[in-house]
Formats: C-alpha cells, structure tokens, sequence
C-alpha cells in the first residue's frame, strides 16, 4: 500500500511499471466513482435512467483523464474524500434526511388529512340528504292533514287545498358533492407542487454540494502550497527530525499546548468550539424533522379517530307531532267537532355504507428508524471532521514533500523566536 500511495502521490512516473500502475488506479477509482455517481442520480434525484447514464460516463471519462494527467487534481481529489465522509457527508446525509422526510412523511400527512375531509364531508352529505329527505315526511303528514280537515269542513267557501312544497335536494347534493371533489383536486395538486419542489431543491442542494466540495479541496491546496502560515500548527515528523537535528526538542514540549500532534486524539480548544457550534446549528434542523414527525403522528390520531367515531354513529330520531282541534263556536258556546293528535317519527341518519373511507395512513416506524440512524451518523461525523482536516494535511504533504519541508523550517522558525522573546522577557 506504501508503494501505491507513493506511486499515485508523485507528479511524474519513473518508468512505465508505475504509469501502468497510475493508470490502473485512477480507472478503478472513475469505475467505482461513476458507478455510485449514476446510482445516485437514479435513485436519489431521480433523474431519468438514459440521463443517469450520459451524465455518469462522461463524469467517469473527464475525471479518468484528470487524475492520470494532471498531478495536482489527484491531490485535491485525495482531499475532497476526508472532506467528503465528514463536512460535505454531512451536508449530503442531511439533505438525504430531509428528503426522506418530505418523501415519506408529508405524503402520509397529506392522505389523512384528505381523509378527514372526506369524513366531513360523509357527514355532510349523508346529514344533509337525511334532513332534506325528512320533508317527505312533512308532505305526507300535511297532506293527511288536509284530507282530515276536508271531511268536517262544512263550509269551504274557496275550496282550498293545503299546498305543501317539496324543497329539490338533488341540487344541493350536487353543490356538496363538487365541494368535496374541488378538495380533493386541490389537496392532490398541493401534495404533487411540494413533491415537485422538494425533487428541484434537491437536486440543486446536490449541485451546490459537489461544487462546493470541489472549491473547498481547491482552496485547501492553494492555501497550503502559497500561505506557510495556514493550518501549520501540527507537530509532524519533519519537525521532530528538525528540532533533534539542532538540538532544540524542547521546543516542542513548552510549545505542546498550542501545537497539535496529528496522530493524537486530543481536540484543542478551537476544534472543539467548532464541534459544539456545529451541534448546535444541526440540533435545529434536528428539531424540524422532530416537528414533523410529531406532526405525521398527530393528524394520524385525529383522522384514526374521526374514522372510528363515524364507524360508531347512530341515527338521530325526529319526531313530529301534530295537534289539531277542530270545533263549532255556536251562540259563543263552543262544540268541539274533532281532536287530531297523531306522531310521526322519522331517523336522521349521519353516516351511510355507501360512504366508503380509506383508513388513514400510519406513520411508518422504519422511516423514523432509518432517520435517527443517520441524525447519529451526522452527530459523529462533526467530531470526525477535525481528525479528517488532520489527514487533509498528510494527503497535501505526501504530494508536496519539498512543500512540507519548508513548512516545517517556517514552523520551527517561529517557534524558536518565541522561545528567545520569552526567554528576554
């Protein structure tokens, strides 16, 4: 392994042995690469299949050639991948938790909230059709009303009738019905909108996560190879090598609290200020998904008990009584003819097999499952981003060793003027 690091870190071959070797390396890395960039695109951003496939060969073919040709794209290629399973791997296990939640989640919150609506609006069909179909009871009983009042009438100077009307309740079944459906429509264009906006914020958070990751390994090597004083606070070997050489190791061990060792587990102050600020800025988005999975669980509850509950309505009984009494007043001395006092019952009723209503929708416990599992990945990779910038720095020092020797004499430098300051002072 020494000697293929050593191979595939040097700006120029020796023989044709190792540009073979070079070459093989760089293929195997495009080939795996390519084939985990095109099953992400599929199945993550959901790109087509034959736009998977363009996008992954061509991806696979120019980095083939940058990493064989050019010396410092494999250096900072080698530097992206640390940054890629801690800082930008975050940022990409976040995103793939947010889409896991929109995916999942608010689908399930959108179907039972549709199903509420379509217990209302049972309800208020079954209701309203029950209360105007009753009117066919007010029609009977007036009419026999009116047959009674015919047979004692003894005058009927008009010859009248008692008109009843029947209200037509097909139109207001009818406006019921459209209401119903226009909600229906709009929910289903809502739940289409979001999904289709989370897919398109999704793919561009992915583009910007790549082209950051690219301009933030670029940027690392720039500033290591122009700017001595960057990142250069590690006590490496060629310090070491350097201080016993001239005699000045105790350089090192006054110098050990500000200086890091790049194979210790030791945070320093500043590391570990950046490990807790990060925390802190991904607990709120913890808090989010938190939101709406409670969210997810409270309209499941709600819809699971309006189902139940309409399951278990019973019919509402109406009755009407009539009273009537008829009579002749004759010589202010009152006769009375005929008493009527008749009931008639009828049952509202509010729900109707006819009415069919999909249950409601429970939350799925391995979606839940599957999101803490990677809120627990994110949370141990913001500690594992400092132990990855230290091997940032190894990666830039095996390509550049004349680099990192200069580096070193800066470092040591430096420290030997602030041990002659102190010592004057």
């Amino acid at each position: 392994m020494s000697e293929q690091w050593s191979i595939y870190s040097k700006p120029v071959p020796a023989d044709s042995r190792e540009l073979w070797a070079l070459f093989l390396q760089c293929s195997c890395i495009t080939v795996l690469l390519g084939g985990l960039f095109y099953n992400w695109l599929l199945a993550s951003l959901e790109y087509p299949w034959h736009v998977s496939v363009a996008m992954a060969v061509t991806f696979s073919l120019l980095l083939l050639l940058a990493l064989f040709l050019v010396h410092p794209v494999r250096c900072a290629f080698s530097i992206a991948m640390p940054t890629l399973g801690t800082k930008q791997g975050r940022k990409l296990l976040l995103s793939t938790c947010i889409m896991i939640v929109v995916v999942n989640i608010t689908p399930n919150i959108i179907s039972n909230i549709k199903t509420l609506l379509k217990v209302i609006l049972c309800i208020s069909k079954n209701s309203s059709e029950s209360l105007l179909n009753s009117t066919d009871l007010l029609g009977n009983t007036f009419w026999k009303l009116e047959h009674e009042l015919q047979n004692y009438l003894i005058w009927k100077p008009m010859d009248g009738h008692i008109q009843f009307s029947l209200v037509k309740n097909s139109s207001l079944i009818n406006q019921v019905h459209l209401a119903g459906e226009k909600a229906r429509k709009d929910f289903l264009a809502v739940e289409v909108l979001v999904k289709d906006c989370v897919r398109a914020g999704n793919k561009l958070v992915a583009a910007f996560s790549v082209l950051y990751l690219c301009f933030e390994s670029i940027w690392y090597l720039k500033n290591y190879l122009t700017n001595l004083c960057f990142d250069n606070v590690y006590i490496t070997k060629k310090l070491r090598r350097l201080a016993e050489d001239k005699g000045a190791s105790h350089l090192l061990v006054g110098s050990a609290p500000r200086l890091i060792r790049p194979t210790g587990l030791r945070l320093s102050r500043e590391e570990l200020m950046l490990c807790l600020a990060q925390a802190l800025r991904l607990s709120v988005a913890l808090l989010l998904v938190l939101v709406m999975v409670a969210l997810e669980h409270l309209v499941f509850g709600v819809a699971d008990v309006a189902v139940r509950r309409m399951a278990q309505l019973s019919t509402v009984p109406v009755t009407l009584s009539i009273k009537y009494q008829a009579g002749i007043d004759f010589l202010k001395i009152p006769f009375p003819v005929r008493d009527i006092n008749r009931s008639y019952h009828r049952a509202l009723t509010f729900s109707s097999a006819s009415c069919s209503i999909s249950p409601p929708v429970p939350p799925n416990p391995s979606v839940l499952l599957v999101v803490g599992l990677l809120f627990c990945i994110i949370y141990a990779t913001m500690f594992l981003e400092t132990y990855a910038r230290r091997l940032c720095r190894k990666i830039a020092a095996s390509f550049f060793e004349s680099r990192e020797d200069e580096r070193a004499h800066y470092l040591y430098g430096k420290l030997s003027r602030q041990h002659r300051e102190t010592q004057c002072s």
